[in-house]
């Protein structure tokens, strides 16, 4: 395990650097985009529209930030449960994305779309989403504004640091963790 300093947009390239378990410090530019997002996104996909940014080599920050107080660039903004997100990550992986941020596992048919497509799967510390914020120099809504909170935005992180959970690989740090610790102790 290794702590990595990635710019968006990724690249296989720097995909194939990537392992389970690794510490990165993201710069660039990643989007917001919950459920609800995700939903017009796989819609507009269907109806061979052009989405809203770019997909090829984006990442997701699966999140929706609180109201942004004065002075700040955007508010306390935390990761959101990801499985909420299974649905709809096999289509946008397919087309291109290459990097999702959230918290909790994914399930088996995001795992095999992100070795398929080569993607990344990343947690962000939930209950840090105030000091997460301080790494968000600038932040747009760019599609969905109706959804309020659960807008699009672009954000320019700069340093935004998150934990690989699934790499290119297939490996699964949420797996190989409870396999690992999972280990009989002498205390019970």
């Amino acid at each position: 395990m290794s702590e990595l300093k990635i710019t968006t947009p990724l690249k296989d390239e720097d995909l194939e650097k990537i392992k389970s378990g690794d510490r990165l410090l993201i710069s660039g530019i990643i989007y917001t985009a919950r459920d609800a997002a995700h939903s017009r996104l796989v819609k507009t996909i269907e109806e061979c529209k052009d989405l809203p940014f770019d997909i090829k080599g984006a990442v997701v920050y699966f999140a929706g930030p609180s109201p942004t107080r004065p002075g700040k660039v955007i508010g306390a903004i935390g990761p959101t449960t990801s499985y909420r997100m299974d649905t709809y990550s096999p289509l946008l992986i397919k087309m291109g994305l290459k990097g999702m941020i959230g918290k909790g596992p994914r399930s088996k048919e995001v795992k095999e779309a992100m070795v398929k497509y080569k993607a990344i799967y990343c947690a962000a510390t939930g209950g840090a989403a105030a000091l997460l914020s301080r790494c968000v120099k600038e932040a747009n809504v760019i599609a969905y504004e109706d959804l309020g909170p659960e807008a699009i935005r672009r954000l320019l992180v700069e340093d935004f640091p998150v934990f690989v959970i699934n790499d290119i690989f297939g490996n699964d740090l949420y797996e190989s963790s409870r396999i690992k610790y999972a280990k009989p102790s002498a205390y019970f």
